[in-house]
């Protein structure tokens, strides 16, 4: 049988990563084992980053509720829980979105929410 040299497999691995690592500075985009160690870094920030992002929308949702909840005279929780309450089930994007854009049908939970409360 004919011994297969590993030359074209390589140059495409290096290819395929120097590809991804096109637009860094000096060495990073030009040498294949230091790109290769910047590629792996950046795509495990990458992951972690799609995480992250949802963790920060929910904590944005949670601060413009709290803020129009305030606006209304409670707080955040005390809000949250006249919902529960009364057995309104919006998820905070929505709330969050009739916060900045529908005050007075934000208003109108609000004060459903301190009728269950009382």
């Amino acid at each position: 049988m004919a011994r297969i040299k590993g030359a074209l497999n390589a140059k495409k691995k290096h290819n395929r990563v120097l590809k991804l690592a096109k637009g860094y500075r000096g060495a990073r985009s030009k040498q294949y084992r230091i790109a290769k160690q910047s590629v792996m870094r950046a795509q495990a920030s990458a992951f972690a980053g799609r995480k992250q992002r949802k963790r920060d929308m929910r904590a944005l949702w949670i601060t413009r509720i709290n803020a129009a909840a305030r606006l209304n005279g409670m707080s955040y929780s005390q809000f949250m829980h006249g919902l529960k309450l009364a057995e309104i089930d919006i998820n905070r994007k929505m709330l969050a979105e009739m916060a900045v854009n529908d005050a007075a049908g934000f208003t109108a939970l609000a004060e459903v929410a301190k009728a269950k409360l009382a």
